[in-house]
């Protein structure tokens, strides 16, 4: 009988935050529309309130969304 190694169970989940980006007028505008974590398994899942019109998603970490948040939800870039 062989045993395999199994990761251990973690009982906390790093979320991140799903992003629509869309460019207008030489501008970024990112909207979050989601969350994705990491299964216990290794996989993902993201779970999405809305779908993005261009197809174009960014994941980032929790901090990194909050940098990238305006006050109305999105970020402006030009």
């Amino acid at each position: 009988m062989t045993k395999t190694a199994q990761k251990p169970l973690t009982t906390t989940r790093t979320v991140r935050q799903v992003f629509a980006i869309a460019e207008r007028n030489g501008k970024s505008y990112w909207l979050r529309i989601g969350a994705a974590f990491t299964n216990q398994d290794g996989s993902e899942t993201v779970l999405l309130d809305a779908l993005p019109v261009t197809g174009r998603l960014q994941i980032r970490s929790a901090a990194e969304g909050a940098d990238r948040e305006g006050g109305s939800g999105d970020r402006r870039r030009g």
